[in-house]
């Protein structure tokens, strides 16, 4: 039972020496996909796997490609089962074409709902009660279920802490395998959760680091200069919320994989409060990742700035993308949207200005929705057209939109936050 699993005296020995955590070194591939019930494993070195050949093989969609990494993302159905229970979100991240990490996310706050309908927020006290009973029970049950897997193909796993700061930090169950850990997290109430990271990885608790200076000529060489005045972060990657009102915790892990932080968008909705069906609270997001961000030699600040595009300007020509608190007006989003196939082939920014004068106009009588309040990224900037590029975590197609400095001002909840060296 998961309380045995728990248990002090397993947490009591780890911390005598992590050679306390099995190595189920007998165990081979054949065996780890049966139980797995994928193929996950080709042979015995995962890491050494092409990752764009491996998610092909599993049929995990692409979900972003860089220059560097690569993800690759599948929200499954009522019948896809890994290790005896749904999996809602398979992800696997790849980096330089081999095979990083993997993040298995089955029963959870975000994708379960409790109903039907993902996303769908509950109305009454009495019905998210209910719903929040649900999603315990299925991420207990999920929980035992992978484990009792994991335990008769592995054997019995040590207890460990993952991940940087008390508000991310995680009980696991441990698994050692050639190279790899296993991670079971279970957080009463959240997500049953399953990571497949290097030895290294789990041993430093998730903690990965670059020199600053290092990743300022990374994030700089990132700056895109197009001919036609646009002035765009490119390589940023992409990470699908799915159905469900995750847009935070999905900006945040977009910001700080960028920036060379280790995220999970599910731990991070768990450090910000997310509610059942969406809703993040941006302060305690912001502090639940700050010592994620710090250990992984970053510092996170405000922007105390009006959103425009000389706001943007001072940030993007550092490489640095912004987290933007805004609201999703039905009208900014339905003009974008019809903008966009006009403006990819946008060649003369002055022209091109001339056209949005009646959005510029219609701007100040945009109405606003506070219950329609979002996080997006701003990426970029154009000085002579006098508009902002945003980024939506919904998939590759909201990777790069515009919008005109007014419709921004007018929209903005005053939240602009980011991650720098």
């Amino acid at each position: 039972m998961l309380t045995h699993l728990f248990s002090l005296r397993n947490l009591a020995g780890l911390l005598l020496g992590l050679c306390l955590v099995p190595l189920a070194s007998g165990t081979t591939f054949q065996e780890l996909n049966a139980a797995f019930g994928i193929p996950l494993w080709s042979d015995d070195n995962l890491w050494g796997a092409d990752s764009a050949a491996t998610a092909e093989r599993l049929g995990w969609p692409e979900e972003s490609t860089t220059s560097t990494d690569s993800s690759y993302r599948k929200y499954s159905g009522p019948s896809d089962l890994v290790l005896g229970a749904r999996a809602y979100s398979l992800a696997l991240y790849g980096e330089n074409g081999k095979v990083s990490r993997l993040s298995l996310m089955f029963a959870n706050k975000g994708d379960t709902g409790g109903c039907d309908s993902p996303g769908d927020k509950p109305k009454t006290p009495s019905e998210l009660q209910k719903r929040e009973k649900v999603i315990a029970d299925a991420v207990k049950k999920d929980a035992e279920t992978i484990c009792e897997k994991l335990t008769a193909v592995l054997g019995p796993p040590a207890t460990d802490r993952y991940g940087q700061g008390s508000q991310i930090r995680e009980t696991v169950q441990r698994w050692d395998w050639k190279g790899l850990s296993i991670l079971l997290s279970a957080p009463r109430g959240q997500y049953a959760g399953l990571r497949i990271i290097p030895v290294e990885m789990a041993n430093a608790q998730g903690r990965s680091r670059i020199s600053n200076i290092e990743l300022q000529a990374r994030v700089l060489s990132k700056i895109e200069k197009r001919p036609n005045g646009d002035v765009v972060l490119k390589d940023i990657p992409m990470v699908d919320q799915g159905p469900k009102g995750y847009c935070v915790p999905a900006t945040w892990e977009r910001a700080m994989r960028f920036m060379a932080v280790p995220a999970d968008m599910y731990v991070l909705a768990m450090a910000g409060h997310t509610t059942i069906g969406g809703g993040t609270n941006l302060v305690a997001i912001a502090e639940g990742a700050r010592t994620a961000v710090i250990s992984g030699g970053r510092r996170f600040d405000l922007e105390p700035g009006k959103v425009s595009v000389q706001t943007v300007r001072k940030h993007i020509n550092h490489g640095l993308p912004l987290m933007w608190g805004m609201f999703s007006m039905k009208s900014v989003g339905d003009a974008m949207g019809e903008r966009k196939d006009a403006r990819s082939t946008m060649t003369d920014p002055t022209e091109w200005r001339k056209t949005l004068d009646p959005a510029r106009k219609g701007a100040k009588k945009i109405a606003i929705d506070r219950n329609q309040g979002h996080m997006c990224m701003i990426i970029g900037y154009n000085d002579k057209s006098g508009e902002i590029a945003v980024s939506d975590s919904w998939g590759p197609s909201y990777a790069e939109r515009w919008m005109t400095e007014e419709e921004a001002a007018a929209v903005t909840q005053g939240h602009l936050m980011f991650i720098t060296y």
